[in-house]
């Protein structure tokens, strides 16, 4: 016995891609910004910078191209839809982050080696980065409540605080470079935007390999759950319980209930499985469940119980 959910009802998609293509169109006018002005100003943090911002623009576009397919319903081949989609989009995001972190610090590294001749001018390079910092504030609060929810988003969401802090890092070189005269500033400023551009990438790996893998999400504890479905009236046992995720924000909970064959004789099965539901909604978050009811003394031939 189970209750039947449509797959894609955990996707905010439509407004989801709104936030996404009027992110994109923000921070692809402050890219042209940032290398006309790296050009000028012959800056490589503003050029690191600039870089980065491609890779929100490119993470924004996957991020967009991905939530797209995500809403496209489920079919018989795809049985829970397209929501995966999300997942891969987050995983080409994390890579382009790992990219362009190598890229930059080798470049940074051979700025400190062998420093260049021309000088930086660092008050363009102020008044870029402050551009900057500003439109990656405003991309960032657009996309600050769907990332809750939205393993993509979240991709694109973290690219954007990256590269705000970027822009931060590269006022900071700036200011160094416009009091001191002190060149090495803007190398230093692009080693530490690719430091920082690192751990959130693996932090971001790290959660669509834990989706891929089928694992439980951190916030939900099996033993939990467990001991609330014992709490409920008439349930003898539950075993085979398993819970993953489609994306973020999409958990998928399946169980073995063992119940007292009273109760299904007596026709109270259906009262059952809701309010064993209605638990899991309200305690737990998952709002996709299935339960098979199984009478107390039934066995089922060459099959291991689990978790």
């Amino acid at each position: 016995m189970s209750h039947g959910h449509d797959h894609s009802a955990g996707i905010r998609g439509g407004g989801n891609r709104r936030l996404l293509a009027i992110s994109i169109g923000i921070t692809s006018i402050v890219l042209l910004v940032q290398i006309v002005g790296a050009i000028l100003t012959g800056s490589l943090a503003l050029l690191a910078d600039a870089g980065h911002m491609f890779t929100d623009v490119a993470a924004l576009i996957v991020a967009l191209i991905a939530s797209s397919v995500a809403l496209r319903p489920a079919n018989e081949r795809r049985t829970y839809g397209y929501q995966r989609a999300e997942v891969f989009g987050a995983l080409i995001n994390a890579l382009i982050l790992i990219v362009l972190a190598v890229v930059v610090g080798i470049e940074g590294v051979r700025r400190l080696v062998e420093p260049a001749d021309a000088e930086v001018q660092g008050g363009l390079m102020l008044i870029v980065a402050v551009v900057g910092l500003v439109a990656n504030a405003v991309a960032l609060w657009l996309l600050s409540a769907a990332q809750k929810h939205n393993m993509n988003v979240r991709g694109a969401y973290l690219e954007v605080m990256g590269d705000m802090i970027g822009s931060g890092t590269v006022i900071v070189a700036a200011i160094v470079i416009i009091t001191t005269g002190w060149m090495p500033a803007d190398a230093i400023a692009s080693l530490a935007i690719a430091v920082f551009i690192i751990p959130r990438a693996f932090g971001l790996l790290r959660e669509v390999f834990s989706v891929l893998a089928q694992s439980a999400p951190r916030d939900v504890h099996v033993r939990e759950i467990r001991e609330h479905i014992l709490r409920t009236d008439g349930v003898v046992d539950a075993h085979d319980i398993h819970v993953w995720q489609l994306t973020r924000g999409a958990p998928v909970f399946t169980a073995h209930v063992v119940v007292d064959p009273e109760m299904l004789a007596e026709g109270r099965a259906a009262a059952l499985l809701e309010e064993l539901q209605e638990c899991l909604a309200e305690h737990f978050d998952v709002e996709h469940s299935t339960f098979q009811l199984e009478p107390a003394g039934f066995t089922e031939p060459d099959q291991a119980r689990h978790a």
